[in-house]
């Protein structure tokens, strides 16, 4: 009796052992073999989601071949570190370890926003309140001209209040960078001021070869006490950012007066007319050596600049023409 005793107790420990074994290594396939995911898999992991509920997130999204995979496998491995919510974009085939690993480390898909040159804030605005993946409401506008064209990175549940400060405090870094490498004799009073005139020089130029030059223009008008004679100011006092003048100015609008005015009015705008970006910011507090007064569209996308007068009218009977010439073409 006691020999079968012993052998029945052996026997016991051996499908113990094997299903001990056998328990391990499911475990340990689960954890270390790949997923049958055959493509990248985005997955969207929410604030304040439990283990069981993100397991079975990512158990119905094929990124894991059973929740109880990833549960095991985020218990075994420790708590010390969580897995952090996000957006994710696991790669195809990949295993339950290497994905606690993506989630604990936060190697979340990194989404960008881009605010071009030149526009205005209501403009980024609307960009900013349709960005995919931005959370909250929209915070009250800042003064125009405070938002750094730029292209910023961000996370899928970023608030847009937050990328607003961030634009708001890149801008602010911008400006006194600029205003602190300006050059000798600047007619300008202060770092708002050139603010104001690098927004008139983003909506003058689009080339970059230019702003320099286009820059020079305006300081040498401010110096003589000329008016600056800008059309985007004229078209910023009658649309106030808000939207776009979709048609040529007219001789009643270079007169109608608006605190933005530069036909009517002596000296910079009443404030920026659109959000200026670096080079631009650069170019008014560095201007151009050049002694230009004047300067009109030359037909190539660029300019033709002038010293006198006369030598102007010129540019602007030339670039008339070739308007026309443009209007009669087929």
């Amino acid at each position: 009796m006691a020999i079968r005793r012993s052998a029945t107790a052996g026997l016991s420990l051996c499908l113990i052992a094997l299903v001990g074994f056998g328990l391990f290594w499911w475990v340990w396939s689960g954890l270390n073999g790949p997923s049958s995911s055959v493509e990248e898999t985005r997955v969207l992991i929410p604030r304040g989601a439990g283990l069981e509920t993100i397991a079975q997130q990512l158990e119905d999204a094929g990124v894991v071949p059973h929740r109880l995979f990833f549960i095991a496998g985020a218990v075994l491995t420790g708590r010390q570190r969580p897995v952090r919510a996000g957006e994710y974009l696991f790669p195809p085939a990949i295993s339950v370890r290497a994905l606690l690993e993506q989630m604990r480390d936060g190697r979340v898909v990194v989404r960008r926003l881009t605010a071009p040159e030149g526009l205005t804030v209501a403009q980024v605005f609307d960009l900013v309140a349709a960005a995919d993946g931005l959370t909250g409401a929209m915070p009250a506008p800042p003064q125009e001209g405070a938002l750094l064209p730029e292209t910023y990175n961000y996370s899928w549940g970023d608030s847009r209040s937050e990328m607003i400060g961030r634009m708001i405090k890149a801008m602010d870094e911008a400006i006194a960078d600029a205003w602190g490498r300006r050059g000798p004799g600047l007619p300008l009073a202060s770092a708002r001021e050139m603010a104001v005139l690098a927004s008139i020089i983003e909506k003058e130029t689009g080339v970059a070869a230019e702003r320099s030059r286009v820059a020079s223009v305006f300081v040498n008008r401010l110096r003589r006490g000329m008016r600056l004679q800008s059309d985007p100011t004229v078209i910023y006092g009658i649309t106030n950012g808000k939207s776009t003048l979709d048609r040529a100015l007219t001789r009643a609008d270079l007169d109608r007066p608006t605190a933005y005015n530069t036909y009517t009015n002596l000296g910079l705008p009443h404030g920026p007319i659109a959000n200026p970006g670096r080079a631009s910011l650069l170019a008014a507090s560095q201007p151009g050596p050049y002694e230009d007064l004047y300067f009109v569209a030359d037909g190539s996308g660029g300019h033709a600049f002038a010293q006198t007068l006369e030598e102007h009218n010129r540019n602007v009977v030339r670039w008339r023409r070739l308007q026309q010439d443009r209007s009669k073409a087929p």
